[in-house]
Protein backbone atom coordinates (compact mmCIF):
# COMPACT_ATOMS: atom_id res chain seq x y z
CA UNK A 1 0.00 0.00 0.00
CA UNK A 2 1.85 3.06 -1.21
CA UNK A 3 2.33 6.17 1.72
CA UNK A 4 0.86 9.56 1.05
CA UNK A 5 3.29 10.61 2.96
CA UNK A 6 6.85 10.73 2.13
CA UNK A 7 9.68 9.33 4.38
CA UNK A 8 13.29 7.91 4.48
CA UNK A 9 13.63 4.45 3.46
CA UNK A 10 16.44 2.21 5.10
CA UNK A 11 17.59 -1.59 5.28
CA UNK A 12 15.98 -1.03 8.82
CA UNK A 13 12.55 -0.34 7.71
CA UNK A 14 12.73 -2.61 4.95
CA UNK A 15 13.54 -5.07 6.91
CA UNK A 16 10.68 -4.55 9.03
CA UNK A 17 8.37 -4.00 6.09
CA UNK A 18 9.19 -7.27 4.95
CA UNK A 19 8.34 -9.33 8.20
CA UNK A 20 4.71 -7.93 8.32
CA UNK A 21 4.39 -9.15 4.60
CA UNK A 22 6.08 -12.19 5.91
CA UNK A 23 4.18 -13.03 8.34
CA UNK A 24 0.80 -12.10 7.24
CA UNK A 25 -0.43 -11.54 10.09
CA UNK A 26 -0.80 -9.27 13.13
CA UNK A 27 2.56 -8.73 15.05
CA UNK A 28 4.02 -7.47 18.46
CA UNK A 29 6.96 -5.65 18.18
CA UNK A 30 9.21 -7.95 19.62
CA UNK A 31 7.78 -10.17 16.58
CA UNK A 32 8.48 -7.87 14.23
CA UNK A 33 12.39 -7.88 15.77
CA UNK A 34 12.97 -11.10 15.70
CA UNK A 35 11.57 -11.61 12.17
CA UNK A 36 13.35 -8.20 10.67
CA UNK A 37 16.57 -9.44 12.52
CA UNK A 38 16.53 -12.10 9.91
CA UNK A 39 17.60 -9.69 7.19
CA UNK A 40 19.43 -7.09 9.52
CA UNK A 41 20.52 -8.44 12.84
CA UNK A 42 22.14 -5.57 14.50
CA UNK A 43 18.54 -4.01 14.67
CA UNK A 44 17.11 -2.86 18.21
CA UNK A 45 13.84 -2.97 19.81
CA UNK A 46 14.24 1.16 19.74
CA UNK A 47 14.46 1.00 15.78
CA UNK A 48 11.74 -1.62 15.59
CA UNK A 49 9.17 1.13 17.73
CA UNK A 50 10.57 4.05 15.84
CA UNK A 51 9.81 2.42 12.50
CA UNK A 52 6.27 0.96 13.68
CA UNK A 53 5.05 4.61 14.54
CA UNK A 54 6.55 6.10 11.32
CA UNK A 55 4.81 3.18 9.46
CA UNK A 56 1.38 3.42 11.52
CA UNK A 57 1.73 7.63 10.81
CA UNK A 58 2.25 6.87 7.51
CA UNK A 59 -0.68 4.23 7.05
CA UNK A 60 1.28 1.40 5.93
CA UNK A 61 0.63 -0.41 9.42
CA UNK A 62 -2.72 -0.71 11.83
CA UNK A 63 -2.75 -0.84 15.15
CA UNK A 64 -4.78 -3.98 16.32
CA UNK A 65 -6.11 -3.88 19.93
CA UNK A 66 -5.88 -7.07 21.81
CA UNK A 67 -7.99 -7.26 24.52
CA UNK A 68 -5.80 -7.66 27.89
CA UNK A 69 -2.86 -7.47 26.00
CA UNK A 70 -0.50 -5.32 24.28
CA UNK A 71 -1.42 -3.52 20.78
CA UNK A 72 -0.04 -5.25 17.89
CA UNK A 73 0.14 -4.33 14.14
CA UNK A 74 -0.94 -5.37 10.62
CA UNK A 75 -0.25 -4.36 7.07
CA UNK A 76 -2.78 -1.46 6.09
CA UNK A 77 -6.23 -1.41 3.67
CA UNK A 78 -7.29 -4.73 3.78
CA UNK A 79 -11.16 -5.67 4.14
CA UNK A 80 -12.86 -5.54 7.33
CA UNK A 81 -11.96 -8.74 9.07
CA UNK A 82 -11.43 -10.12 13.35
CA UNK A 83 -8.68 -11.98 15.00
CA UNK A 84 -8.02 -14.89 16.44
CA UNK A 85 -5.12 -14.96 19.53
CA UNK A 86 -3.87 -18.73 20.31
CA UNK A 87 -4.41 -19.26 24.38
CA UNK A 88 -0.95 -21.69 24.14
CA UNK A 89 1.68 -19.38 22.48
CA UNK A 90 -0.38 -16.26 22.43
CA UNK A 91 0.07 -15.48 18.29
CA UNK A 92 -2.57 -13.17 17.00
CA UNK A 93 -3.88 -14.51 13.43
CA UNK A 94 -6.19 -12.63 11.14
CA UNK A 95 -9.66 -14.07 9.99
CA UNK A 96 -11.15 -13.53 6.74
CA UNK A 97 -14.30 -11.47 6.80
CA UNK A 98 -17.14 -11.26 9.13
CA UNK A 99 -20.21 -13.45 9.99
CA UNK A 100 -21.81 -10.55 11.36
CA UNK A 101 -24.02 -10.55 8.40
CA UNK A 102 -26.67 -7.66 10.37
CA UNK A 103 -26.36 -5.06 13.25
CA UNK A 104 -26.88 -6.78 16.55
CA UNK A 105 -30.07 -5.33 18.11
CA UNK A 106 -29.34 -2.33 19.95
CA UNK A 107 -31.56 -0.57 22.98
CA UNK A 108 -33.83 2.01 22.06
CA UNK A 109 -31.80 5.14 21.15
CA UNK A 110 -28.53 3.95 20.78
CA UNK A 111 -27.17 4.08 16.52
CA UNK A 112 -24.60 1.70 15.76
CA UNK A 113 -21.23 2.38 14.20
CA UNK A 114 -19.06 -0.45 14.52
CA UNK A 115 -17.68 -3.99 15.91
CA UNK A 116 -14.93 -5.76 16.68
CA UNK A 117 -14.54 -8.83 18.52
CA UNK A 118 -11.49 -11.64 19.29
CA UNK A 119 -11.94 -15.28 18.84
CA UNK A 120 -9.69 -17.60 21.28
CA UNK A 121 -8.61 -20.87 20.71
CA UNK A 122 -5.46 -23.20 19.87
CA UNK A 123 -3.46 -22.66 16.41
CA UNK A 124 -2.29 -25.28 14.33
CA UNK A 125 1.12 -25.33 15.06
CA UNK A 126 0.27 -25.77 18.83
CA UNK A 127 -2.85 -27.84 18.47
CA UNK A 128 0.42 -30.39 17.22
Amino acid sequence: MPSTIQTRNTRQKDAIRAAFVEANRPLSPDEALALAQKEVDALSIATVYRNIGSLVDDRWLTPVDVPGHSTRYEVAGKAHHHHFQCNTCGTVHELEGCEMQSRPKLPRGFKYASHEFFVYGTCSSCAK
